[in-house]
């Protein structure tokens, strides 16, 4: 089947099988290197991306619902003021160590401050709850967040 949808603000032109993830679509076939495949069961959120600015695990996503929507990965944020400010305050603050989890933590984030740019210690939890990390016990990654926040110009 056809599938046209906006990957980083760019039009894409697929074709696709009904069952396939949008995990493998987006790693295998057009080489988005930031989504990882992880626990492939939505776990663990090392394939998460903002499908339509909401942060979704892309191996839970088959690639005919995302026709027609907008797919935005890290890559699509590099020049991002607050995409640069959540990535500064992940490097100073130490909340990064393998790395394996930051694209996930780094796109959850940043649809937390989108939407609430002064959010509480609680909220970042929520919102990086589907996230794991093996590394960093989650401590430096909330602080990392909060300042993030605190550096958002109103």
């Amino acid at each position: 089947m056809k599938i046209i949808f906006t990957l980083n603000g760019r039009k894409v032109e697929c074709e696709a099988g009904s069952n396939r993830l949008l995990l493998d679509l987006l790693r295998a076939d057009l080489g988005v290197t930031s989504v990882k495949k992880g626990c492939e069961q939505g776990e663990c959120g090392v394939c998460t991306v903002l499908l339509d600015k909401a942060p979704v695990n892309s191996c839970l996503v088959l690639v005919h619902q995302v026709e027609g929507r907008r797919i935005t990965t890290v890559e699509g944020l590099a020049d991002d003021e607050l995409m640069k400010t959540l990535q500064r305050s992940f490097m100073e603050d130490g909340a990064v160590q393998c790395c394996f989890c930051t694209p996930g933590m780094l796109l959850s984030a940043y649809a937390l401050l989108r939407e609430n740019p002064k959010p509480t210690t609680e909220e970042v939890k929520t919102a990086i709850d589907g996230n794991l990390c093996r590394c960093t016990g989650y401590v430096k990654i909330i602080e990392a967040v909060l300042d993030a926040a605190g550096r958002i110009k109103s």
